[in-house]
């Protein structure tokens, strides 16, 4: 029988142990939410630092069970750093490295196959720009074709040229890559692009003709927005999450 005891690394630096934080927080904000797939889906975070190192998830440890010093930390050719009994997912490190190795001002990487984005990622029409939850990141979305499971590196070079610069992209057929310059910034930009898919899908299910928002509503929306938001980005609801977090089980921060 599998211990599902969280492993305890070397000693690290403050900058690493809140990264670690951080990153278990989100793994447990998305399980918190039923957003999880058992443990088929992965949220990463590069590490500062010369060297490339990540953390991410282990196999086979379900979301609502991450802490902090559970999270394994590997190098870019996902060979583990510090000692772990858990594996890595294969196709995860896949689609992580690769938006990883192109986007220098990404810090995290969400990955996720929650109900609403993967219906979403099926219509042809893609998110449409029906409600200021999707005016958050309908400025910069993409679109990737599926290829299967990602487990072929071949695959890295067009996840980059579909992902470009943009933080969200709907991987066709399959569910939801999302980036983020802090871990806050990347479940924020999850948190919006779900609630637009729940909205657009639950619209749609009605059977009524939709009214989509004009371009130029569009085009002033997201600078609006970040306005209203103070430009606080992520960070002016996650102290917040942290709380509710810690309300109910603080073993996260382990």
């Amino acid at each position: 029988m599998t211990v599902l005891t969280p492993v305890m690394t070397k000693a690290c630096n403050e900058e690493e142990k809140q990264l670690r934080q951080n990153l278990a927080a989100c793994y447990r904000l998305i399980a918190l939410y039923g957003w999880d797939d058992l443990v088929y889906t992965h949220i990463s975070c590069r590490l500062p630092g010369i060297k490339r190192h990540f953390l991410i998830n282990p196999y086979g440890m379900m979301f609502d069970e991450i802490t902090a010093s559970s999270l394994v930390k590997i190098d870019s050719q996902c060979q583990k750093v510090d000692e772990s009994p858990w594996p890595v997912n294969p196709a995860g490190f896949v689609i992580h490295n690769a938006i990883h190795q192109a986007r220098e001002d990404v810090c995290c990487v969400l990955h996720a196959h929650s109900v609403a984005t993967v219906a979403v990622s099926v219509l042809e029409c893609g998110l449409l720009p029906l409600t200021q939850h999707a005016m958050f990141i309908y400025h910069s979305l993409s679109y990737h074709d599926y290829e299967g499971p990602a487990v072929d590196p071949d695959e890295c070079q067009r996840l980059q040229r579909d992902m470009g610069n943009n933080n969200v992209m709907f991987l066709r057929n399959h569910g939801v890559l999302v980036a983020g310059e802090t871990v806050a910034d990347a479940f924020q930009n999850f948190y919006f692009t779900q609630r637009a898919c729940e909205m657009q899908i639950q619209a749609m299910s009605c059977g009524e003709s939709l009214v989509a928002m004009e371009h130029e509503v569009i085009q002033d929306a997201y600078a609006k927005i970040q306005t209203a938001t103070l430009h606080q980005g992520g960070m002016l609801t996650w102290p917040g999450l942290l709380r509710r977090l810690d309300r109910t089980d603080r073993s996260w921060r382990d």
